[in-house]
């Protein structure tokens, strides 16, 4: 019996533990589900009807990131074993512990993948030191850093896209050199047993090679000086121009160098180069500004508690970021102030505003107009009036006839952004999308130019208003040789850019500098100034510049030699003008947002410069008179005449692929591709918003865990003991 009342008893203490067990439970389970996250969910799923209860397992618990080794799968702890350690975020204990797995796991692998992770291992490690030693050699590293220590993450990003372009502009000069130079001065100086190879051509009037020479008589001193500034004269017949490679070919000992075709294809080479490196670059500014997409809020806390540049050791530049974070938070209430305004407008008002800048855009239009009609009367003007003997005019009118046109594109691009200015307050528009919009003109401004100038050479040299000119297919008796002239004004606007920028530097920063130093107490002086370090209004400079390299090199050839001496020279200008001149902008420019501005607007630059290069190559007649082209209609002509000498088999392959039965199903295949990786950046945008709710809902649960805590507290204590 007793035995029995115990075993009795003992049940029912399991029955009272089960039943306290389940009521812990319950009580728990319950507890959990009045979490406003666990209620957010609850109500996410009744209001989107048949939807699977699977779907949320996107919203995995942040604990299962932080699962040690021995907790994962065999194909997780491969995944991890391929992968560099360091990698991963874990305490150093877990790290240890890897690694010693990591070894024993390697006895038991067969030889051959245990050479196979020894050579991955082996080349990362390299790779890596590669990496280290090029970081080394990095151009203008320990100036980047120093400007980056004083001024900030802004200013650096705009000296780090300068050094871009100087990398950039010497590959393409380094291409040239290889593929079009080199092959001439191997030959020119009997460096190789080669000979330059000249097909005459029975096709070609005489007419159209005739190429006069000026008439050398007596040379004053300034005449060149005039040639060194405007490309004419002895430097016409350099390899600085296109008129210098007249030569069908370079014959070696074994094969011929195809001259004509290695000068196309290197233009489409280094445009494409320049394609690509920027492209790459720009992802991964654009990743950075889709992932930080930020709500107003958190655009407050994010200025607050970290919007704090460390890299800032200067105590001036100090006080400007501070007034650059008070500037950007009175943006935001400036921008909430101007939002709660338009929801509270009444038609009425509405109608009004929008007809001001329905007004306004029309005056910016005419702005526009106006300055792409001066650029083309001083463009016929400059051409009409340039083939006068220079003995017959003055060393100044001389000068000022060939750079009419470039000086009336800088006259136009530093009225206009002052007019942009003015006219953008009265269009009642948010702070930030005035910046934008502002930005957005002047890029528009400062490439249209350049096309605008293209336009009106390309149609003087294609305007024929008599049978000779017919003959030729181009303009020949004004431009017998229309690719050095259009190589000219290239060459012109390089030069005629950087002197400008020299001036402004030396005649205008520099002078105010010091009157703001010493004539301080000068009313006038005070509202002046001291200048502002403007990086948006520098970058559409270099840009301006890059394009107009992009577009000359084919004319130009060591123009983009020429370039990076030039970006060089700005570079060491800008930072001398930064540090002891200028002050950096109170209007703020992130690193994350400016390299991705730079970035577009020069991708804009380089498809503004595809549309002239190819109206030139497969639309406009080459030169007869220069040139490797001389026995093409056009300069694209020489490659379906290489075709053609390929096998049978190669060129059916060939002209099957450039087909248009070829074209429309790989543009089908491509307009695929491209909404699938639509759908796919959508369905990550999707997981990127459903994680921020997610850490927005375990900040409410931990608020609500601290209120129920806190409760719990104040109810034990008030207990009587």
């Amino acid at each position: 019996m007793s035995d029995t009342g115990s075993i009795s008893g003992r049940d029912g203490q399991r029955e009272d533990q089960a039943s306290n067990y389940n009521l812990i439970t319950a009580k728990t389970v319950s507890f959990l589900q009045e979490l406003p996250s666990y209620r957010s969910v609850v109500r996410r799923r009744t209001t989107i009807p048949g939807r699977d209860k699977s779907g949320g397992t996107l919203l995995k618990p942040a604990s299962s990131e932080s699962r040690s080794y021995l907790e994962l799968g065999r194909s997780e702890r491969e995944h991890l074993g391929s992968q560099s350690i360091r990698k991963y975020a874990l305490n150093i204990s877990e790290k240890r512990r890897l690694r010693e797995i990591q070894e024993a796991q390697v006895k038991y692998l067969s030889e051959w993948d245990q050479w196979k992770q020894y050579s991955t291992k082996s080349w990362k490690k390299f790779i890596e030191e590669a990496k280290e030693m090029a970081s080394h050699l990095e151009l203008w590293k320990n100036d980047i850093r120093s400007i980056e220590g004083k001024f900030g993450t802004g200013i650096q990003s705009y000296f780090s896209f300068l050094r871009f372009l100087v990398v950039l502009n010497l590959v393409i000069f380094l291409i040239i050199f290889l593929f079009i130079l080199l092959p001439i001065i191997l030959t020119k100086y009997n460096i190789t047993a080669s000979t330059f190879l000249i097909i005459p051509s029975s096709e070609v009037d005489i007419r159209c090679k005739v190429y006069p020479m000026n008439s050398t008589g007596l040379i004053y001193f300034y005449t060149y000086m005039i040639d060194l500034l405007s490309g004419t004269g002895f430097l016409e017949w350099t390899s600085l121009f296109y008129g210098h490679y007249t030569v069908d070919g370079v014959k070696f000992k074994n094969f011929t160098y195809d001259l004509p075709l290695a000068y196309l294809l290197t233009t489409v080479a280094y445009l494409a180069l320049s394609l690509l490196w920027i492209v790459k670059r720009s992802v991964e500014g654009f990743k950075q500004n889709l992932v930080r997409s930020e709500e107003q809020f958190q655009s407050y806390c994010n200025k607050i508690f970290a919007g704090w540049d460390f890299c800032i050791t200067d105590q001036s530049t100090a006080r400007l970021k501070h007034s650059s974070i008070q500037y950007e938070l009175k943006t935001d209430l400036e921008e909430e102030r101007i939002r709660q305004k338009v929801a509270e407008r009444t038609p009425e008002e509405t109608l009004r505003i929008y007809s001001l800048r329905m007004l306004l855009n029309a005056l910016v239009i005419t702005v526009l107009v106006a300055c792409f009609y001066a650029i083309y009367v001083a463009t016929v003007f400059s051409q009409e009036h340039m083939k006068k003997e220079i003995n017959k005019m003055v060393f100044g009118e001389n000068l000022l006839i060939l750079y009419l046109p470039s000086i009336v594109i800088t006259l136009a691009n530093f009225i206009t952004p002052l007019v942009f200015a003015k006219i953008i307050h009265y269009e009642d528009y948010s702070p930030a999308f005035e910046i934008r919009l502002t930005l957005l003109r002047c890029v528009f401004m400062r490439l249209a130019t350049i096309f605008v100038l293209v336009f009106t050479l390309g149609s003087k040299i294609t305007f024929c208003d008599n049978e000779d000119c017919r003959i030729c297919g181009y303009n020949h008796k004004l431009y017998p040789c229309w690719e050095n002239q259009f190589g000219q004004e290239m060459y012109k606007l390089t030069i005629f850019d950087l002197i400008i920028n020299l001036a402004v530097t030396i005649f205008v920063e520099f002078p105010r500098k010091l009157l703001v130093t010493y004539c301080s107490s000068w009313k006038l002086i005070r509202y002046w100034g001291q200048q502002e370090f403007a990086i948006p209004d520098n970058v559409l400079g270099i840009v301006y510049a890059q394009t107009i390299c992009w577009i000359g090199s084919f004319f130009c050839p060591l123009l983009p030699a020429i370039a990076t001496v030039k970006f060089v020279i700005i570079f060491y200008v800008k930072e001398i003008s930064l540090m002891y001149t200028c002050r950096p902008s109170t209007r703020p420019f992130r690193a994350s947002n400016s390299n991705f501005f730079f970035l577009l607007v020069l991708l804009i630059g380089l498809t503004l410069a595809f549309i002239p290069l190819g109206i030139s190559m497969t639309h406009i007649p080459s030169s007869k008179a220069c040139g490797p082209f001389t026995n093409y209609n056009t300069s694209w002509e020489v490659v379906p005449k290489t075709v053609d000498t390929f096998p049978g088999p190669l060129q059916t392959f060939i002209h099957s692929v450039t087909s248009e039965a070829f074209a429309v199903p790989f543009f089908i295949v491509i307009c695929l591709i491209m909404f699938y990786f639509i759908a796919l950046a959508g369905a990550h945008k999707r997981v990127v918003v459903q994680l921020r709710q997610q850490l927005a809902m375990e900040s409410r649960d931990k608020h609500y865990l601290i209120r129920k805590f806190t409760a719990a507290q104040q109810e034990m204590r008030s207990r009587p003991s």
